[in-house]
């Protein structure tokens, strides 16, 4: 008769759980599971808010025309015709410029947030079982 892998995971399970005081394996828990998962966390809100603005692609084509709108000029040497098309392209690598600047510039300014929030986040995670106990212990010093 074949042994049962699910009987033998639950055994090893509990003589895990029973070996182990639950305090430190809350402290393991909270201490360092935790703080690596809210770091991942992060780090997957920093890469997306990147992607969702395509920072990395706007800055690599920051002075390309506006929409792909280009001027070519026809055969022969018309001064008008060359310098109508040359400030018409300039105006479109400009436009583009422009709408790519601010759009990188509400990335970063969001990417800021998502700093300065994960930070806050981080930050908190550590201090909230100070303010446990202390928000008991004040509670327990109003009853009195």
């Amino acid at each position: 008769m074949r042994p049962c892998f699910f009987c033998d995971t639950i055994k090893k399970t509990i003589m895990k759980i029973i070996t182990q005081n639950i305090i430190s394996l809350w402290i393991s828990w909270y201490f360092f599971e935790m703080p690596q998962n809210i770091l991942k966390a992060w780090k997957n809100f920093l890469l997306f808010n990147l992607n969702y603005f395509s920072v990395p692609l706007l800055l690599r084509t920051l002075f390309s025309h506006w929409k792909r709108y280009s001027w070519k000029r026809g055969r022969g040497f018309n001064i008008g015709e060359y310098f109508s098309v040359l400030f018409s392209n300039l105006m479109s690598r400009f436009m583009g410029a422009i709408v790519r600047s601010v759009l990188i510039l509400i990335g970063l300014i969001f990417e800021a947030f998502i700093i300065f929030f994960g930070i806050v986040i981080f930050l908190g995670w550590f201090i909230l079982p100070i303010l446990l106990i202390s928000g008991a212990l004040i509670g327990f010093l109003l009853l009195i």
